[in-house]
């Protein structure tokens, strides 16, 4: 490995650092004296930035994983094979962050390991923590082939490869069913979430975002390592992902306002409190603009267009994981929670410590394919393919 400009300060280099510190130091404040020291969480409200931001929006955007893989794999979709490595990656390290930010929201997180040997199949969270231990695994193998190139290690590569259909599988299964399970950790506070975000099909709402999130996460991060690697953007196939993204969130705000109607919850949408407002912007700017923006085919085709359309998905699904953990919450108490210091730098210096492994990887590990030898596209310019045909010659 060669390591030029490793350890050449930037200005962002700088900014993650200064995140990270301030997150080591909040973290070591956090174990050294407890929660109810360092965060603004208390008996009526135990659930706050640690669950909604790093937990529920960290497992949904990682949902490309997931998505990309079938795609390729299960669909033999083998087009989308440029971008299915860094999607793999994103939420490989998606999982490990969530983990990370798990274990310093639990009370008493030297105790995890007892889910492994203390089985209690009728407990939701029992079905998350295995769920998302063993994909973790999962995407630890699917991506552990980067690894075995890296360092030329044939052997354990073609054992991987002749494995990967089931592990796929396997992932597919796992992440769909932990994805709806953190959405039924919801269930049992119908008394204490506010109707707009409380439902019975809360699982099912959480299936459909997160399939959403993911691929906007996919576009995403394809246009910062583009950036960050000098890379061309892969702008025809992020376009076709834009295409589903458009049939997802139309799916979604369908099932969302008929359930709101079914209760008889559509009312509160009109009520002049704070939550009906987060409520109206959730949804507009999240699901809403994005649809219709997505509707065009010169805002798929273009750059700009395409790239803030993703981030205005991404927006709106963190707003929905946000206000289903808080908002909802807030007015059983009659108290308005507010993260404390030590709970917004932890949280920061998770995310800078995910961007910077990314890029760390993707520097020294061959997460990226080589550049085709089809001729570069114009910016703004879309090469023409068909939508959603077998892949074997594309």
């Amino acid at each position: 490995m060669k390591f030029e400009g490793l350890f050449k300060l930037t200005f962002w280099k700088a900014v993650a650092i200064v995140l990270m510190a301030l997150g080591l130091i909040a973290a070591i404040q956090r174990y050294s004296m407890g929660l109810g020291a360092t965060t603004n969480l208390v008996d009526t409200f135990p659930w706050g930035l640690w669950i909604g931001v790093d937990i529920l929006v960290g497992v949904g955007l990682a949902a490309g994983g997931f998505t990309i893989a079938a795609i390729v794999y299960l669909f033999n979709i083998r087009r989308f094979h440029p971008i299915l490595r860094p999607t793999i990656l994103t939420a490989f390290l998606g999982y490990l962050l969530v983990i990370m930010g798990l274990m310093v929201d639990l009370g008493r997180p030297w105790a995890i390991w007892h889910a492994i040997i203390m089985w209690n199949p009728h407990s939701v969270m029992f079905e998350v923590a295995w769920c998302v231990m063993l994909y973790t695994a999962v995407l630890a193998l699917e991506f552990s082939p980067v690894v075995f190139e890296k360092f030329k290690l044939e052997r354990p590569l073609k054992i991987l490869k002749a494995i990967t259909i089931p592990l796929v599988i396997l992932g597919v299964i796992l992440s769909t069913l932990h994805q709806s399970s953190l959405g039924s950790l919801f269930l049992i506070i119908p008394g204490r979430m506010h109707p707009l975000w409380y439902s019975n099909i809360i699982p099912f709402l959480f299936i459909i975002s997160c399939v959403a999130a993911g691929l906007a996460m996919t576009i995403v991060e394809s246009f910062y390592s583009s950036r960050a690697f000098g890379r061309e953007v892969e702008l025809p196939l992020l376009s076709e992902l834009s295409r589903v993204i458009v049939v997802v969130l139309a799916l979604y705000f369908t099932v969302r306002i008929q359930d709101l109607m079914s209760r008889d919850a559509l009312q509160y949408i009109f009520q002049p409190t704070y939550q009906s407002a987060l409520f109206i912007g959730e949804i507009v700017l999240g699901v809403v603009m994005p649809f219709f923006l997505l509707l065009f085919e010169r805002v798929r085709s273009n750059r700009k267009g395409l790239f803030y359309s993703a981030v205005l998905v991404l927006l709106g699904f963190v707003a929905h994981r946000v206000n289903t953990a808080i908002t909802s919450m807030e007015h059983w108490p009659d108290r308005v929670y507010l993260p404390s210091a030590q709970e917004l730098c932890i949280t920061l210096g998770l995310a800078a410590f995910g961007f910077s492994a990314f890029a760390l990887i993707a520097r020294y590990f061959p997460v990226f394919e080589q550049k085709s030898e089809t001729a570069p596209l114009k910016t703004g310019e879309i090469r023409p393919s068909s939508s959603l045909e077998p892949a074997s010659g594309t």
